[in-house]
Parts: structure tokens; C-alpha cells; sequence
């Protein structure tokens, strides 16, 4: 049995070229790029045009990239440095209900540090309201944190209206990019963000690094101690490994992008048709013309998400869902409730699936008949 991989939104497995670009750099480049030797001197130029290449892929400049150890890291950062540093300006700080739990966990921390948070709303699209942002900004508001790409539903929220929204305004203006960059074009000045999220090993580079975009003007504490790598803002002797690495990445996403859109969206339109083919009932979540093509996430009415995965994996396929499953019981996906209410049966039966470079035409056409089989069999009354 072959097994497919249908989860690249929750990681990707590493290009080829992308190891085969890091292998010369762990055999031969091992200075710390803060020493002033020839070692140093050679690892830091390595660092310096990877970071030269991140802040040519969102447009932005060099000085404005950050390293960190990946999007959970990055997000803390821009929510708890960003608050902290501007505390005297305001104590009032907008999210959404469907964040990735890098921001929610972050910002509920920070309601404990007496930050007052509020959640937008979801629309029954999977897209919050600009006016709803509008109408929650106070004269106390520091910080807007919005997703570019929610990770479950992969529906685009509208960046660029709420940057120009916020453009008279005093707050930040954060986003987290993980599961839009490398397919959607981004340019940190034309979308009004002042700091922006990326993870390397969404794009089939390295894990354990990613970065940070902050615009220069924007006042932003530390959350670390230590030395005084990446212009004070995150102490720590930097992964140049992973930075070479993440830098080849960025230049195949950037290289190949129109191409992989195609591509993951045959995929996508490829895996729905052969499901409706096979005569299953299923919904999909969110509005499928506003999602981003590699993710498309699923209702199978009567069954519940615990029995699909469990099925799914026995039959060689890897999905995720936003449900936590635990001793027996499901807990619903926070993302879906937000969308649909707390009660409703799609936060229980729901599945996303994420196409990428594991992906080939034949196995996702494989993939939907074992997950239209299975489906069937649970669902036979």
C-alpha cells in the first residue's frame, strides 16, 4: 500500500535541492558569524545574502528581517515584544477567532498581563469583516494581529483592506503569513503590514527556522537575553545552516510559483470531483473562490473526526483537522466554530486536506477513492 501525504499545511517535506544546497555549508562553514576572524567572516556573509534574499521575496529590506526559530517564535515576538515596547501608547489589542493558537495562546497571555483583547468574528465565508475591524479600534488599540491564510479553512483574509484601514491609525499592524507565503504575491509596503510571520518548513525548506518581518519604525522589545544578534531584537548565535537552506527554498517558491498554483489547485479540483464521483456526501468549509489553492478543508456529515483520521491513516493517507481528539472524545476545531457556532456538526466532521510537492495527480485520484470508500463504509446505515 502506497501511503499519500495530504498534509503539507502542516509541514512539507524538504526539497532536494534545498538539502543538497545545506550539505556543503554543514561540512564547511562553521565560524559564528559575530566572530571577526575569516570563519566568522565566511559564515556571515552566508547569513547576510540569505536574509538579502527573504527581504527581496516580500519586498522589504534587509534590516527588517528577523531569524527566528519558526512561526510560533515569530508571532510571540510581534505580539508580546510589540505590547510590551508600546504600553504607554494604549493596552487594547484586536485578533481573530480563528488565529492560529502562535497568536491566540500569545494574546490570552497577554488579557493575564491586563492587555484588553478583543476577537472578531468569522463569517459563514471563513473571512472576518473589514468594518468589524473598523468598528473595534479604540484610541487605546496598539496592535491588529489578522492571518493572511487561515491554516484550516485556507481562506484569504483581506490584508491589504485592513492595512489601509489601519493607515491613519497608531496601531501595528500584524499579520501571519505561514500558509500564504510562497503562493500568494506579497509586498509588505502595497498591503500596509508592519510585521509579517513566515515558517521555512511550509515551503519544503528546514524546520527550526523562520523569520520575522518588522518594519524599522516599529518599537519592538526583545523577549530574550543574551548577545546582541540580529540588531538586539533576538539574542542567540543564528542558524546559518538553516538560513542557507530556507534561502533556497524562497528562490524555488519565488522561481516556481505561478506554477505550483496550477498545479495545487488541479490537485485540489482534481480530489473534489473524484469524490463527487464516487456519490459521498460532503461540504466544503468556507468559501471554496476565497481559499488559497493548496488547501481545501472538509465536512463528511455522520461521521465524526476521530473515526476519519484513524480510518484515513490505516489506509495510507495523512489529513489533519483542527479537532483535538483525546481519550475517546473530540473537541471542535476552534476555526470551524468560529465560523459555524460551537454546536454545529461540521466543527466535529471536518478534514483539511493540503496538496504540495508529494503530491501527484494519480495519487491524489488514489487518495479519493480510499477516502470516498471509507466515508461510505461509515456512513452505511
Amino acid at each position: 500500500m502506497d501511503h499519500i501525504y495530504m498534509d503539507h499545511a502542516a509541514t512539507t517535506p524538504m526539497d532536494k535541492r534545498v538539502i543538497e544546497t545545506m550539505v556543503p555549508i554543514y561540512e564547511e562553514v562553521f565560524g559564528n558569524p559575530s566572530s571577526v576572524h575569516s570563519f566568522g567572516r565566511k559564515a556571515r556573509r552566508y547569513l547576510d545574502e540569505a536574509r538579502r534574499t527573504l527581504a527581496r521575496s516580500i519586498h522589504a529590506d534587509e534590516k527588517e528581517i528577523i531569524f527566528t526559530s519558526g512561526g510560533t517564535e515569530a508571532d510571540n515576538l510581534a505580539l508580546v515584544g510589540t505590547v510590551q515596547a508600546n504600553r504607554h501608547r494604549g493596552n487594547h489589542i484586536i485578533t481573530t477567532e480563528q488565529e492560529h493558537h502562535a497568536v491566540l495562546h500569545t494574546v490570552e497571555y497577554l488579557e493575564k498581563e491586563g492587555f484588553e483583547v478583543t476577537y472578531l468574528p468569522v463569517g459563514e465565508n471563513g473571512q472576518i469583516r473589514v468594518e468589524d475591524v473598523k468598528n473595534a479600534l479604540t484610541d487605546q488599540t496598539i496592535l491588529v494581529s489578522i492571518m493572511f491564510v487561515n491554516n484550516e479553512t485556507g481562506v484569504i483574509q483581506p490584508i491589504k483592506e485592513i492595512g489601509e484601514l489601519l493607515k491613519e491609525h497608531q496601531a501595528y499592524f500584524h499579520t501571519d503569513a505561514v500558509q500564504a507565503y510562497g503562493l500568494l504575491d506579497i509586498q509588505v509596503e502595497d498591503l500596509g503590514v508592519d510585521l509579517l510571520t513566515v515558517s521555512s518548513h511550509k515551503i519544503n525548506g528546514p524546520k527550526g527556522i523562520g523569520f520575522l518581518y518588522a518594519k524599522e519604525d516599529v518599537k519592538l522589545n526583545a523577549l530574550q537575553f543574551g548577545g546582541e544578534q540580529e540588531r538586539k531584537r533576538r539574542p542567540g548565535t543564528e542558524n546559518v545552516v538553516g538560513a542557507v537552506g530556507f534561502q533556497k527554498a524562497v528562490e524555488l517558491a519565488m522561481e516556481n510559483r505561478e506554477e505550483r498554483k496550477e498545479i495545487y489547485n488541479n490537485y485540489k479540483e482534481t480530489f473534489l470531483q473524484e469524490l463527487a464521483k464516487h456519490g459521498i456526501d460532503f461540504a466544503i468549509n468556507g468559501d471554496k473562490k476565497l481559499t488559497i489553492e493548496s488547501i481545501v478543508n472538509i465536512s463528511f456529515p455522520g461521521t465524526n473526526v476521530e473515526q476519519l483520521l484513524t480510518n484515513f491513516d490505516l489506509s495510507g493517507i495523512a489529513a489533519s483537522s483542527g479537532s483535538a481528539c483525546t481519550a475517546g472524545s473530540v473537541e471542535p476545531s476552534h476555526v470551524l466554530s468560529a465560523i459555524y457556532g460551537k454546536d454545529h456538526a461540521c466543527t466535529t466532521n471536518s478534514i483539511r486536506f493540503s496538496f504540495g510537492l508529494f503530491n501527484t495527480t494519480e495519487n491524489v485520484i488514489e487518495a479519493a477513492e480510499r477516502v470516498a470508500s471509507i466515508v461510505k463504509r461509515l456512513t452505511k446505515k
